[in-house]
């Protein structure tokens, strides 16, 4: 197993060749775990939601990087059963981001080739937000 360091937002301008494995192949999927959003935003002293908001960009930046790339499948864990534990607010602002990156990218994406393929159970998002993603 190849292990490299994952872009920072700032480094998505690097060389293709600089971003593959120490061997120079790329992964055929990689896996991403997203967290800490909340403790970045915190440690900058920022709302929560701005760390969520950071954290969405940088998603869009890693999309479009693992398929230049040629990373065929991208899987991001980022809403787990033990979210619905934070305060409403914060999952409304988590909500609210995922319907406007949405709005603002999916089409786009699917010009490209990209696919969003959903892992789990999303119907507690609300019927707004279900329709989106099941379309």
């Amino acid at each position: 197993m190849t292990r490299t360091r994952a872009a920072a937002p700032e480094d998505a301008s690097e060389d293709s060749a600089q971003r593959t494995g120490a061997d120079g192949h790329v992964p055929r999927h990689v896996a991403i775990i997203m967290d800490g959003n909340g403790r970045w935003a915190k440690r900058r002293g920022l709302p929560r939601v701005a760390g969520h908001r950071a954290g969405a960009e940088a998603v869009r930046k890693t999309l479009r990087a693992a398929a230049e790339c040629g990373v065929e499948a991208l899987t991001l864990y980022a809403f787990s059963s033990e979210n619905w534990r934070r305060p409403e607010g914060e999952i409304n602002d988590l909500k609210g981001l995922l319907g406007y990156y949405l709005e603002r990218e999916l089409d786009a994406l699917a010009k490209e080739g990209v696919r969003l393929r959903l892992i789990g159970d999303y119907s507690a998002f609300g019927s707004d937000l279900v329709a989106r993603l099941d379309r």
